[in-house]
């Protein structure tokens, strides 16, 4: 529980953001900060069990019947990587309210911020691998809404949709990977997967689990060949970067490297996909930083370096290089953090972060100065400070890492050459930036930002300072326990001392730090090209390379749409239809579906039930052509045959919800035949001649025949299967025990496959909502309008009609009308009790939210018939979102408050409440599933009668335009 509390925080506060006033910028803040640090202090104080060896897990049934539980875990890898999360969370929110301007929605960044946190929280917590997947989903999701916070910039969106297209790309290769895994271990469970390295490394399926896995972490940490999206996520505010693009985000995938290192590491493959991986985007990225010409360019491939470095000491199968690679990642999030701070008050100050305008600034930001030059050191590995220390162990596994191959003797050179280029583009990041002739042609006079914003810099900065004068008191009992989670007993012996004396590590150290020095010389003296062009590099350019890959699949998916597409509708219904009989016969050439009698005795009076149905079944296709009211009505009379076989089959349950349906359904479709195009008979289409007339219509009619039949034959094969093998005696038998209800149906939909409900009650909320937002920007053309205006003064050409000023109160119950609307409006309360009673009762007799959601929105349909449009809009009626929002939220909550009981999501827990006077009542969490149904109906219901209804408004209120429209016309003519 105390883990859940963890993850959840971030969660409900990026909800209480999102609610908050948009004006209210300083308790956005506060809140998110406050949240992250009670999140970091929660973290903190289980060190000490963490610190022991201790795991602490929490695990609640998920889906049980595959083996999966929600579980969450913490040990010393994810305590580490939490602590991270959650202390630099509560830093960028300080930051971040003083970087942002006051145009700037707040609200929306801290929400979106918060919301990612918790994801970060989802994945390094997650016991369960499939978990850990939907996590990291959620952190691509967020990722791409914070970088796309400037959404009016073009750059942003790109930088954005790139970054989702390339992670998300990779969390499905990782989902692949992750079933693979799970299939090899035997279970998805985290901690039973690292107890099968072994049997994982020996299974035949390893290499190509490995692969998936690998694409999955390398195209998260921009890692090559996936690390383009990186420097186009620049783009996004710097409290953004700072976070994600340098401690939390880009970690993901090392963290998923380091987390199955015991499992998938030890192996030549390993070595080649993520060490190769790793020493190709260490060189590449260190190369390509020294040339950027923009802050956040040069910050972004130098993350791409680091990232390299760690990723590789990760593929060179040593636990002294595992534990290298930790302490790297503490030491990255802390300097890389703070420069990204420092580019931000550079670019908020001045209002560019471009190195060619830039310099001298050290005169009038003397503490940014100072705070940014020391973090450039620590990246760039000067002595006395974290980064040094990750360089002289880096430069130590890179001697000893033997493989008796040529590598050996490579690994130092390119270790050496990769430090040379940290060490040239930090010292001209600084040296650019803050020394030389003071700037004269700034977009703003630069100073020192408010004091606030310099604290989470400084804190960084003095951690900087603080680990690398003492290395072993600081960050090294972190190391210690995070390491000793991963490798267990296998923990190698090492030690965080500044000095190890003189030896081969430290002179690589001198060499490289000399060398970049020199680089940074001779690029300043005789490399005079200032366009940020990389040398040798820079025609391969991987955002125009992505681009157009992206414009080749367009182009590709556009033929396919040619080749598919028709503006008939019959032609893409016939596709539609073909493609779906094919996936239906499948399981009909396999296995022994059709069992039972051939044939079996019918009553003569269901037979002739039957008949009037497919009679009417028949007119209604007949009808639609050219009488689409007949047709309607026609259909109807079917549903109503099929209302009647479900009540003869003994199915009251169906039979209710199937008439209620018809009504509503009716009620609906007529109203929108109204604005339906009249069919025009003398436009002809080319394939409209007679012959290809009659032929289409045959084929139309054998596939209509083929597909009912089809769907006949499959309810008959289910139906007429053995009790033994039907999964309708398992619902029968233990609807009851299980269930709690004697509804054997109802039990189904809000317990059985109560996710399939909720499934189906989200898809009819956002049909509703859909269907809303179409409709309340539809407006009739001018034609639709005289159309009805000529048939209503019985003149068959509407260029004839005569315009008549309407009647406001047209719409208004009046005549014969007014007794039915009285007598309407007393049925309301009566409906809406009989609607409550289906509802309660639904548990344990027929009925159920459905049913009792179609009656009360029945009743409510009733009122706009009889009372008309004007007299309902005028009452103060429910806001039809407000009910599809609560309705959602109350099945939610039913569907989850079981956890509590550590029950599955969707399971049932009862209870017997004893009230007074009216006794023992027996209830269940379905109930409150039911309401959540019951509510979501009625407010999609009326939603749509809603954006149906209106249209008849502005039916009245666009007469006179369309009759002006029309004169116009006419003379014109």
């Amino acid at each position: 529980m105390y883990l859940l509390v963890i993850l959840a925080l971030p969660f409900v506060s990026s909800l209480i953001a999102s609610l908050l006033p948009a004006r209210a910028r300083k308790l956005q803040a506060t809140l998110a900060g406050t949240v992250a640090t009670i999140c970091a202090v929660m973290v903190a104080w289980v060190y000490p069990e963490i610190s022991a060896g201790h795991i602490i897990q929490s695990s609640t049934p998920w889906v049980p019947a595959h083996g999966l539980s929600f579980t969450l875990r913490m040990d010393g890898l994810a305590w580490l990587f939490s602590f991270i999360i959650t202390s630099m969370g509560a830093l960028i929110a300080l930051y971040a309210h003083y970087y942002l301007s006051a145009q700037d929605p707040v609200r929306r960044f801290f929400s979106f911020l918060q919301a990612f946190m918790g994801s970060m929280l989802g994945v390094v917590l997650s016991g369960n691998l499939i978990q850990m997947v939907v996590f990291w989903e959620l952190t691509s999701l967020s990722s791409f809404m914070l970088i796309a916070y400037w959404y009016h910039r073009r750059d942003a969106r790109r930088g954005a949709r790139m970054s989702l297209i390339i992670t998300g790309t990779g969390g499905i290769f990782l989902l692949a990977g992750m079933l693979m895994l799970g299939q090899m271990a035997g279970s998805y469970d985290l901690g039973t997967v690292l107890k099968s390295g072994d049997q994982i490394r020996a299974h035949a399926w390893y290499p190509l689990m490995l692969l998936l896995i690998s694409i999955g972490a390398l195209s998260k940490s921009a890692q090559f060949p996936f690390h383009i999206w990186l420097p186009q996520a620049m783009a996004a505010p710097t409290p953004v970067s700072a976070y994600l693009h340098s401690a939390t985000m880009v970690k993901a995938g090392v963290f998923l490297l380091a987390r199955l290192w015991p499992v998938l590491a030890g192996t030549t493959e390993w070595a080649i996909i993520i060490g190769g991986a790793g020493l190709i985007s260490l060189t590449m990225g260190a190369y390509t930083a020294m040339f950027q010409r923009d802050m956040k360019g040069v910050l972004a491939y130098s993350t791409i370096s680091h990232l390299g470095l760690i990723t590789l000491l990760l593929g060179l199968n040593s636990s002294l290089a595992l534990v290298a690679a930790l302490f790297h990642i503490m030491n990255h999030a802390t300097f890389k953090a703070s420069l990204f701070m420092a580019a931000g008050i550079v670019d908020h100050e001045t209002g560019t972060r471009n190195l060619n305008r830039l310099s001298g600034l050290r005169h009038a930001m003397p503490i940014t100065a100072t705070l940014a030059t020391v973090a450039a050191a620590a990246m760039a590995g000067v002595p006395l400070l974290n980064g040094f220390i990750s360089k002289e162990m880096f430069f130590s596994e890179a001697i000893t890492a033997g493989n008796d191959n040529t590598l050996d003797y490579l690994l130092p050179l390119i270790a050496v050459i990769a430090g040379s280029f940290s060490v040239a583009y930090s010292l001209r990041f600084i040296r650019e930036v803050f020394f030389g002739p003071v700037a004269t042609d700034l977009p703003r006079p630069p100073h020192e930002p408010p004091l606030r914003m310099l604290i989470p810099s400084g804190i960084l900065v003095l951690t900087c300072l603080l680990v690398g004068i003492a290395p072993a008191l600081t960050f090294g009992p972190f190391l210690a326990s995070a390491a000793r989670s991963i490798m267990g007993a296998d923990m190698p012996t090492y030690n965080l001392h500044i000095w190890h004396g003189f030896n081969l590590p430290l002179l690589m150290s001198l060499i490289a730090t000399v060398a970049g020095i020199i680089i940074v010389w001779f690029l300043a003296h005789y490399y005079p090209n200032r366009q940020g062009r990389t040398p040798f590099l820079y025609r391969f350019d991987g955002r125009h390379l992505f681009e157009v890959f992206m414009e080749w699949i367009e182009v590709k998916a556009n033929a396919l749409l040619d080749r598919l597409y028709s503006p008939r509708l019959q032609r893409q219904i016939l596709l539609i239809f073909f493609v779906t009989m094919l996936v239906t016969v499948l399981p009909l050439t396999r296995g022994t579906w059709l069992r039972g009698p051939i044939f079996t005795p019918i009553d003569p009076y269901f037979l002739l039930i039957w008949i009037i149905g497919g009679a009417c079944a028949i007119g209604a296709a007949y009808q639609a052509k050219f009488h689409r009211p007949a047709s309607l009505l026609l259909s109807g009379g079917a549903g109503l045959v099929t209302c009647l076989t479900f009540a003869w089959l003994s199915a009251p349950d169906l039979a209710l919800t199937q008439l209620t349906v018809e009504v509503v359904t009716l009620v609906l479709i007529l109203l929108g035949l109204r604005w339906l195009p009249p069919r025009v008979s003398s436009i002809r289409h080319p394939e409209d001649d007679s012959n290809r007339a009659a032929l289409r219509r045959s084929r139309d009619f054998l596939i209509a025949i083929t597909a009912g039949l089809g769907v006949a034959l499959l309810a008959y094969s289910i139906m007429t299967r053995p009790p033994s093998s039907n999964v309708a005696s398992f619902f029968v038998e233990q609807s009851l025990p299980l269930g709690g209800g004697a509804n054997v149906v109802n039990v189904i939909l809000v317990d059985f496959r109560g996710f399939d409900t909720f499934g189906e009650i989200t898809v009819l909320g956002i049909v509703a909502l859909t269907v809303f937002a179409l409709l309340r920007r539809f407006r009739p053309p001018v034609e639709a309008i005289a159309l009805p205006l000529a048939r209503r003064q019985n003149i068959r050409d509407s260029r004839e009609a005569v315009f008549v000023e309407p009647d406001p109160d047209a719409l208004l119950p009046d005549g014969i009308m007014r007794i039915p609307a009285v007598l309407v409006r007393l049925l309301l309360p009566i409906a809406t009790l009989i609607s409550l009673y289906f509802l309660l009762r639904g548990h344990n007799l027929p009925g159920g939210g459905f049913v009792g959601g179609l009656i009360m929105a029945t009743a409510i349909i009733l009122q706009y018939i009889v009372g008309g449009v004007v007299w309902m809009e005028s009452r103060p009626l429910i806001q039809p979102q407000t009910w599809i929002a609560t309705g959602m939220l109350t099945a939610g909550a039913a569907a989850m408050m079981v956890w509590w009981f550590d029950k599955p999501f969707l399971a049932a827990q009862s209870w017997d409440l004893t009230l007074p006077v009216i006794g023992t009542i027996h209830t269940s969490s379905a109930l409150f599933f039911d309401i959540g149904v019951y509510l979501l109906v009625i407010g999609s219901t009326v939603l749509m009668l809603i954006a149906l209804a209106h249209q008849s408004l502005r039916f009245y209120r666009k007469l006179p335009a369309a009759h002006a429209a029309l004169t116009a016309k006419q003379e014109q003519l």
